[in-house]
């Protein structure tokens, strides 16, 4: 019998230090809508405003959380990532194709997204790889409180016997994934 386990992430909820900007932001880059939006308190329990944010049919990917009652810095620059305590570190968006990643791309550049990596192929094994793993080309960019943010296509499947199958069906031969 298999141990129970949850069937996939749902959603992220990120602190953010201005609403407002925040959705704005979410809505120009990367084409998020709004669902919902609430204010602190309005629901016995829960002491911060909370913005649903989508880019799909489900009620929420991403919740916006401020804290009325906290002030807020920006986060330091992401050079540095060995000091400070544990933090959340990236929340990935997925691109159905390369094209619509190029597309994009392109939309994040032409709006002045901070690009911080990429665009970059993670890739232990094409020659063009950065020698890391996933099989996938990627960028980062950082939202406006310096949450990273990494946009990507064609992540590498795992066939059942553990192989990995890059875009296209590539089966990378002599790849297992074992469970830990």
């Amino acid at each position: 019998m298999s141990r129970p386990k949850p069937a996939r992430l749902q959603h992220i909820a990120i602190e953010v230090s201005d609403t407002d900007r925040s959705i704005a932001w979410y809505r120009r880059m990367l084409g998020f809508k709004v669902t919902e939006r609430h204010s602190a308190h309005e629901v016995p329990g829960i002491p911060v405003d909370l913005t649903f944010i989508r880019l799909a049919n489900v009620h929420h990917e991403i919740v916006l959380v401020h804290n009325q009652e906290k002030t807020y810095r920006r986060k330091p620059p992401p050079e540095d990532d060995r000091e400070g305590p544990a933090n959340f570190h990236h929340v990935a968006l997925e691109c159905d194709n390369r094209e619509e990643w190029l597309r994009l791309l392109d939309h994040i550049r032409s709006e002045g997204a901070e690009i911080i990596r990429g665009p970059v192929l993670h890739s232990f094994v094409q020659p063009r790889g950065d020698g890391s793993w996933g099989e996938n080309e990627a960028v980062y960019i950082l939202d406006p409180d310096g949450h990273r943010i990494e946009l990507f296509c064609d992540l590498a499947s795992i066939d059942e016997d553990g192989t990995h199958i890059c875009a296209g069906g590539v089966r990378l031969e002599g790849t297992r994934t074992e469970e830990l």
